[in-house]
């Protein structure tokens, strides 16, 4: 029985085990209460009762109750985003009800955030040994960002760029790194596959997600192999209480644009999450669909912006079998449609370049927690993704260019969580593995084929199909992983050890490659007052010689297609990352002052690198991954600021200075990392003059970089040439209104996107562009409307 079978019988057992044999009995023993701030109400604050899975949350005016609460004594926290909690011990006796009144104290800078990303476990961000980053729904909502991706440029160290103006193809970018350092993560597991991971950050609608946890630096220790830049962790809406939320908008992209016809973005999205009565089963459940027409920036009839069409259907569960267990499952379905190039209204292979994917993407969770003791938790789980992908990447009427991929991912383990009087530990087993399959299907074509007929020599044209394989792969990763945490007073320590195992099976190459790593991880955190924290880190990762997902990306043009691969004797990549901060956060007269200060350094042994070939007789050219001589060497700072002056104003920023090099000349003989800008930053503010009316503003600036061209302005046969970029600054604007309706609030909103068209100006031209010549800002400027309406608004 191999692991992820015996670890889902061993999940699907402890259910049951305690569904059967840990049967409540209704103690009449009621909580009520309510929880405020100022004087205020605090609506949909949440209400713990800590070492169990007891919870609820405040309604609309402030209030909670729980009923039939186990007897005994128990500590009962309130939080809210945007407040310190609060704690309050009590005791439950049968037949009687208690009350407890919170009143809590504001906390503006965010310090006692319940994030779980630092040391995989739930801890305030004050408390935790590294430095979390949150991307909260209200910076989705001041950008006004549809999908995951318009999203991720608003935290220290991240940017999100477009890799081709056929397709749309975009990763993010963390301290200077591709994006295959990062771990995305969803709910901290890394159920997002590779193969979805390719178009992934564009696939993700902003509504299923509750907050954006962002890492900083090497987590192999305990994420996995990937996590050389950092993680992503996307956790994703839980229900909490009744709520309901619509919200529809529309866009006109390259409106006021001389050269530009302007093209249309509609987006809908809808939420809702329903509680039981007593509070012991709840599901939220999200739509999102998405309706964006294709964009042609310079007038050449080939697009920059490619069509989508987005349909996505999703809910997260969970059912309290005790008051110390829980059960939660998560399931989400994604089909989408792309298509970048010319010719729309025609069938894609009756276009001169078409660029296109359909999606459909099927996953599944399911998270069983157990408390023992006080404190002690464990938890198992294990989750599943299927993908399929229907795709074409050709030019010149080809039919000999669609293709079919095929994914299955899975994920599952244990992870047990015990607390100590000064210490912590976490102690955990997973298995990761992926079978994926890359073909291109044959559609008819004719060959001439002479034949001897009565003497005479007669030409027949007989048709033949034919189906290739281009990857055909199995990966395995077998992991532990264990945790130690101390608390002396003012200094923290957390020391921990992973253990990779990892096979990768090329069934078309049969070169299977295996190897076992050991990554270990260091952080330090001390209170220099308390006011100021210093932290420094060291942690030591890998990436395996495997398909990513740039590999199974295309890019086509009718001079040149791009295709990518692995050199045979590629090794492992292995990283060594050092991280150090200070966190400043005071009050200042009136003021909240928050700075962050970070510098990192990563040197990368064996660091991949691409070689690529001289176009062939098709004009197929092939990068080929191979290990750079002497890697590599990524090293910066991150400096952030937030300042919140008064209730009615807030101002967030960073910016970022960074070094990328090989330590040996690479492509076009350079050292430094190609698209990689030096410099680059973002800027938030956020004004309400009054409760109904707020205006935001956003902004991005992105350094000049060096981008590789091999387009149709250089003489034939060329090798192609390094063109610097100009700096951009892409600035938007918000308004919002809000119109209370009953029980339920109405919000109309619009504004501009990059109002002063920050956007590249040199794309390249007609059918045989260099469809990978694109850097710069996503979008050109874009006029939006919507409205909203919603109970959570307030």
């Amino acid at each position: 029985m191999n692991f992820k079978l015996a670890t889902i019988y061993i999940l699907l057992f402890s259910i049951s085990v305690s569904a059967l044999a840990q049967k409540e009995s209704r103690t009449d023993a009621n909580l009520v209460g309510h929880v405020t701030c100022c004087g205020e109400h605090i609506p949909f604050a949440t209400i713990l009762i800590e070492g169990t899975t007891i919870g609820t949350t405040t309604d609309e005016t402030g209030h909670y109750r729980i009923m039939n609460m186990p007897v005994g004594e128990f500590t009962v926290t309130a939080q809210a985003l945007g407040y310190a909690p609060k704690s309050v011990q009590i005791k439950m006796e049968a037949g009687q009800t208690k009350e407890i009144k919170f009143d809590l104290k504001k906390d503006v800078l965010n310090l006692e955030e319940v994030v779980v990303t630092g040391d995989r476990n739930k801890t305030n961000r004050r408390d935790a040994s590294v430095i979390v980053s949150t991307i909260s729904p209200k910076v989705f909502e001041f950008a006004q960002a549809a999908t995951l991706s318009e999203g991720l440029d608003f935290s220290p160290g991240l940017r999100l760029e477009n890799n081709c103006q056929n397709c749309g193809f975009t990763q993010v970018r963390m301290n200077g790194m591709e994006g295959p350092y990062s771990q995305i993560l969803i709910n901290s597991r890394p159920i997002f596959s590779g193969l979805a991971g390719v178009y992934g950050l564009e696939l993700i609608p902003e509504n299923m997600i509750e907050r954006v946890e962002v890492v900083r630096g090497g987590g192999s220790a305990l994420y996995g192999s990937n996590a050389i830049a950092g993680t992503i962790n996307l956790i994703l809406k839980d229900p909490i209480t009744n709520s309901y939320e619509m919200d529809i908008s529309r866009g006109s992209i390259g409106a006021g644009l001389e050269d530009a016809n302007p093209s249309s973005d509609f987006t809908a999205k809808l939420n809702t999450s329903l509680i039981s009565s007593d509070s012991k089963t709840g599901m939220a459940l999200y739509g999102f669909y998405r309706k964006r027409a294709p964009f042609d920036a310079n007038g050449d009839d080939f697009s920059e912006l490619s069509e989508i069409n987005n349909t996505t259907i999703g809910s997260r569960m969970f059912h309290r079998f005790t008051n110390r267990s829980r059960v939660s499952m998560d399931v989400f379905h994604i089909h989408e449609e792309r298509r970048g190039g010319n010719k729309f209204q025609y069938p894609i292979h009756e276009s001169v370049i078409a660029e296109a994917v359909e999606h459909r993407i099927t996953t599944g969770a399911l998270t069983y927690d157990q408390f023992f003791r006080e404190h002690d938790k464990l938890s198992m789980f294990v989750s599943g993704q299927k993908v399929d992908r229907d795709s074409y990447y050709g030019a010149e009427k080809s039919l000999k260019d669609y293709g079919l991929t095929t994914d299955f991912s899975y994920h599952a383990g244990a992870q047990y969580h015990l607390h100590l009087n000064l210490a912590e530990i976490t102690l955990g087993l997973e298995n990761q593995g992926a079978w994926l399959k890359d073909r291109k299907l044959g559609y008819p074509d004719l060959d001439n084929i002479q034949l001897n007929v009565e003497g005479t020599d007669t030409t027949f044209q007989v048709p033949h199909t034919e189906n290739v394989t281009i990857a055909d792969q199995e990966t395995n990763t077998f992991s532990a992983f264990g945790q130690y945490d101390i608390t002396w007073e003012k200094l923290k320590i957390t020391a921990g050890l992973r253990f990779d195992h990892y096979q990768v099976n090329d069934y078309i190459s049969n070169d299977d490659k295996s190897g076992s790593v050991l990554s270990p991880r260091l952080t330090i955190k001390y209170d220099l007052f308390n006011y100021l924290q210093a932290r420094a880190s060291y942690s030591q990762g890998y990436r395996a010689p495997q398909i990513y997902d740039e590999d199974l990306h295309i890019e086509t043009s009718t001079a040149r297609k791009v295709l990518h691969e692995n050199d045979p004797d590629l090794k492992q990549e292995t990283s060594h990352s050092i991280m150090a901060s200070l966190d400043f956060n005071k009050k200042i007269g009136n003021a909240y002052v928050g700075v962050l200060a970070e510098g990192f350094y990563t040197k990368l042994m064996d660091a991949f690198s691409n070689e690529f070939s001289d176009p062939d007789s098709t004009g197929t050219v092939t990068y080929t991954r191979v290990n750079a001589d002497g890697g590599a060497t990524v090293a910066g700072i991150n400096i952030e600021v937030n300042v919140v002056p008064t209730e009615k104003l807030m101002f967030k920023g960073s910016f970022t200075y960074q070094s990328s090099k090989y330590e040996n000349a690479q492509e076009f003989g350079e050292t430094s990392f190609l698209r990689t800008p030096s410099d680059y930053g973002y800027l938030a503010i956020d004004y309400q003059p009054i409760k109904k009316l707020g205006f935001s503003l956003t902004g991005n600036y992105t350094g000049s970089m060096l981008v590789p061209y091999f387009g149709n302005t250089l003489p034939a046969n060329s090798e192609g040439e390094l063109r610097e970029s100009n700096p951009f600054y892409d600035i938007g604007i918000k308004a919002r209104f809000n119109w209370k309706l009953n029980g339920a609030t109405m919000q109309f909103y619009g504004g501009v996107k990059n109002i002063f068209n920050s956007y590249q100006d040199d794309f390249d031209y007609g059918h045989d562009r260099d469809p990978g010549y694109i850097y710069g800002p996503g979008l050109p400027r874009m006029i939006y409307a919507g409205i909203k309406i919603s109970n959570l608004i307030h």
